[in-house]
């Protein structure tokens, strides 16, 4: 009786892209419940022009409507295309599917990383992670079904490698070894919210950068510790299926004859690697060159609509910027031809791209999930819940009467909470700038280190909120690499999985973040914690 039971339960593993179908239409009848009790919230933001505060109207968006179903059916190849993880994604994966098909993928991870001890290799990936949110939010993208083959090649398991790299970027998001799109983005808010106490309080991008140095390699090192001695444990090791099964006459081989297969394949191997070495170093020359103003054609890759440097590189409209994970993509793609030719794996155009496709039909399930987040995403968006919780929660802030490292912790929390539904940085920093950083002021802490809080509220629960929209990437990668087919990675247990490094790393920054205004240690040049 009890057998018949759990064969009955394990029907009931829901897949991800039947949740996130539910999660539509649970937000569809929310919205349309909210809207009949008039759910609203008043949020002010600043008017550069002149410095002062305008209240800001939003109510629920009634989607269970006219209008709503028109949105919902007239917009849904819209919000699907325009989806950000989508191009990145596909982008990304034609570089590196092009890579791994002619073999430099797998050549560099046994040759360079194969013996290399577990805990650095993990370090290193979770600080590249870490610091790719220098450009947005690309790592996802790349990371995750990089890291996730170079574990599979390193007979390690890819799910601990997904979760890695995704742990790495989503919750180290922000934290860089240089001045990047973070700053651009929030560094205008800062200053304008400082202005209503100070008109002469001056914010530059460099204001965080001794903190985001250091919590960049801080991090990447708790993080380290969690993954290996904590969730690796858990994961456990990979069973690769045996294509073919071996039999005693496959046994029977000629060593001889096998040395020399040996020695030859390295010798093509080598030359390989030297042709995608010089490829790659001339690829990256030339993108430099692209980044240098004022020489002849360079600088096509800045926006020289602007007047700083950092400016052109880092802002909106910048092609190093939005073109980034193309520019990474046209690297693999040349590194890997010119390996490909150099060690003789590509026999010609046809079975190059018969193997590019063959690759590219395992994970074509992707996209169909893709699809269905991006309509939750949009339907969410659209509906205004977001929004209107993050202005409730920074009311309440404002009404909160705590100073020093009480007012710290509970906005940092306060922060960290919106952030589950809310993900974008520039939109709630745009709501809390206006009260935390006079709040911040007021008690003697510069608008500088409510800048740092913002950042790090932001990272502590980025990663565990199926409403970012890069955790579509994280969930499909889990279930690409799932064998068990009959018992897919659901949202549930994904969150599951990355329980102990959220925990963890909450408790950490909270703890740096306090531990810095303490000891008031600058946090960028000339930039201290207090006034």
């Amino acid at each position: 009786m009890k057998e018949r039971r759990k064969l009955k339960l394990k029907k009931f593993y829901f897949h991800p892209i039947t949740v996130f179908l539910f999660l539509i239409i649970a937000t569809i009848l929310l919205s349309g419940i909210l809207s009949l009790f008039e759910m609203q919230a008043t949020y002010n933001t600043i008017n550069p022009n002149t410095n002062e505060l305008e209240p800001t109207l939003v109510a629920v968006e009634n989607l269970f409507s006219f209008d709503g179903m028109k949105f919902l059916i007239g917009d849904a190849t819209t919000n699907f295309i325009s989806f950000a993880p989508l191009g990145t994604l596909l982008l990304a994966l034609i570089g590196i599917t092009i890579a791994e098909a002619t073999g430099l993928i797998e050549t560099v991870t046994k040759r360079f990383f194969s013996k290399m001890p577990k805990e650095i290799f993990t370090f290193i990936i979770l600080f590249i992670a870490t610091i790719s949110s220098l450009i947005n939010e690309v790592g996802y993208a790349i990371l995750i079904p990089l890291v996730a083959l170079m574990y599979f090649i390193n007979g390690r398991n890819p799910i601990l490698g997904i979760i890695t790299a995704f742990c790495g970027v989503a919750f180290g998001y922000g934290v860089t070894i240089f001045v990047g799109s973070m700053e651009i983005a929030l560094m205008d808010y800062t200053r304008t919210a400082a202005w209503l106490i100070d008109d002469g309080m001056h914010i530059s991008l460099t204001s965080n950068l001794f903190f985001i140095i250091a919590t960049s390699i801080l991090i990447s090192i708790i993080g380290t510790i969690i993954i290996e001695k904590i969730i690796a444990p858990k994961i456990g090791k990979y069973k690769k299926e045996e294509e073919f099964a071996k039999t005693e006459q496959y046994r029977i081989i000629n060593l001889e004859e096998e040395e020399q297969k040996r020695i030859e394949r390295e010798k093509y191997e080598k030359r390989g690697l030297r042709f995608a070495l010089i490829t790659s170093i001339v690829v990256l020359l030339l993108f430099i060159y692209m980044l240098i103003p004022g020489l002849p054609y360079s600088g096509m890759l800045l926006d020289m609509t602007e007047k700083t440097y950092l400016n052109q590189l880092f802002g909106d409209n910048s092609y190093f910027q939005s073109g980034f994970t193309y520019l990474v993509t046209l690297l693999l793609v040349f590194a890997g031809l010119a390996y490909g030719l150099g060690a003789k794996t590509i026999k010609n155009d046809k079975d190059l791209i018969e193997e590019v496709g063959r690759k590219f039909s395992k994970i074509t399930y992707l996209f169909v999930l893709i699809f269905v987040v991006s309509q939750f995403i949009a339907v969410f968006k659209q509906s205004n819940i977001g929004i209107i919780i993050t202005a409730w929660l920074a009311n309440l802030l404002e009404h909160l009467e705590f100073s020093g490292i009480p007012l710290i912790v509970v906005t940092l929390l306060i922060i960290a909470i919106s952030n589950l539904v809310l993900t974008s940085p520039t939109t709630k920093w745009m709501i809390f700038s206006p009260i935390v950083v006079p709040m911040f002021m007021q008690a003697n802490i510069s608008p500088q280190f409510a800048q740092i809080v913002m950042r790090v509220g932001n990272s502590m629960t980025n990663g565990f909120t199926p409403i970012l929209a890069s955790f579509v990437i994280y969930i499909g990668y889990l279930n690409v690499y799932n064998l068990n087919k009959n018992k897919p990675i659901t949202i549930r247990k994904s969150l599951k999985m990355i329980t102990p490094y959220f925990l963890i790393i909450s408790i950490a920054w909270i703890l740096i973040v306090v531990g810095w205004y303490i000891t008031g240690l600058p946090i960028g040049p000339g930039v201290s914690p207090t006034l």
